[in-house]
């Protein structure tokens, strides 16, 4: 699903040559998510160790949280080569035995977005990740035959946002299954001033820190972030990232405190102002700020609930206080109202 907005969480075309320059490449260097290293790096030494191809891994969690730098990253680690293709991209059960025949061994082949992976594709997935084998169906009709291909050990690594939509014998082959969360300000900030040295960017702390709060919990906002505040700061302050430059850049770019963008604000005044708050239903909602119910659902939700500014109930979605207090409206029970507060 696209989303060309500045704050969106997923990849646009002018992120991709950025994110491989900035992509870390073992663990080491990869920040954040610290109880998912920890056990990757004892699987991977464990399966270093024993010579065999590590037990196929699942990430899911929101997007632009590293689920594709860490399947990267694992590569790197166990010295072996990655294979990377999409759910969406492999329409027929030929298209992935193909890739899986391909495979030496111990080699990892990367899909991302597998919740989107055709039924009768997934099928195939089923023995090559349980046995190492294929079973494919010859010819068709009474004369239809099958054959087993045996496959060389190899590791599935699998991404996805939307890991209720994978199916139970799926997800039970997966021996490594990790969530990736939203980052803190704190990892955003190390991960910005790291991003800033390998782009040869003067980059002060307090921007740093500017720029991490406004990055919505993500590494890929937070590295698109800096690449706009650098065309500011070096049209209109020498090239140096201060907190002054990078409050005005975001500004101008219209990304407030909590990184919300005009889609955003948009999102939370139409609940609170023409919904009285809630609840509405997703449908009311996505037709009133004419948007689908999907890009609701799977994109600009997911960070408004975990930062506590709506509510899903069994009714529809509700503002919650912290959203009145933001937009600087008088709570609905009643209570005082909240201070004066800048957006910007």
């Amino acid at each position: 699903m696209a989303d060309p907005r500045l704050v969106s969480a997923r990849p646009i075309d002018d992120d991709l040559g950025f994110d491989l320059s900035l992509r870390p490449r073992t663990l080491d260097e990869y920040v954040g998510q610290p109880q998912v290293v920890a056990n990757l790096r004892v699987a991977i030494e464990a399966a270093r160790s024993r010579g065999e191809a590590l037990d196929h891994v699942l990430l899911f969690g929101p997007p632009g949280v590293g689920k594709t730098s860490l399947a990267h990253v694992i590569a790197t680690e166990l010295k072996a080569a990655i294979k990377a293709t999409a759910g969406p991209i492999i329409e027929r059960a030929g298209d992935l035995a193909a890739l899986l025949t391909a495979l030496q061994p111990r080699e990892l082949l990367f899909i991302d977005e597998i919740h989107r992976l055709d039924a009768k594709v997934e099928e195939i997935l089923y023995p090559a990740l349980e046995d190492y084998t294929l079973d494919l169906m010859i010819g068709s009709g009474p004369g239809a035959r099958s054959m087993k291909i045996p496959l060389k050990p190899f590791t599935l690594v699998a991404a996805t946002t939307r890991a209720g939509l994978l199916t139970a014998p799926l997800r039970s082959r997966f021996g490594i299954v990790h969530r990736l969360d939203f980052y803190s300000e704190k990892d955003l900030e190390f991960i910005v001033t790291r991003s800033a040295r390998i782009l040869g960017v003067p980059l002060e702390a307090e921007g740093a820190r500017e720029l991490a709060r406004r990055s919505r919990g993500t590494p890929r906002i937070a590295n698109r972030l800096l690449r706009r505040v650098r065309d500011f700061a070096q049209v209109r302050a020498q090239g140096v990232i201060t907190a002054g430059v990078a409050h005005d850049a975001l500004a101008l770019l219209e990304v407030d405190a909590h990184g919300f963008d005009e889609v955003d604000r948009k999102l939370l005044l139409t609940i609170i102002d023409k919904f009285g708050g809630g609840p509405v239903g997703v449908g009311a909602l996505a037709a009133s700020i004419s948007e689908e119910a999907d890009a609701i659902e799977d994109i600009y939700e997911p960070y408004l609930l975990q930062i506590g500014f709506i509510d899903r109930t069994p009714r529809g979605r509700v503002a919650t206080r912290r959203a009145y207090e933001h937009f600087n409206r008088a709570a609905p029970d009643g209570g005082p109202g909240p201070g004066q507060k800048k957006l910007f």
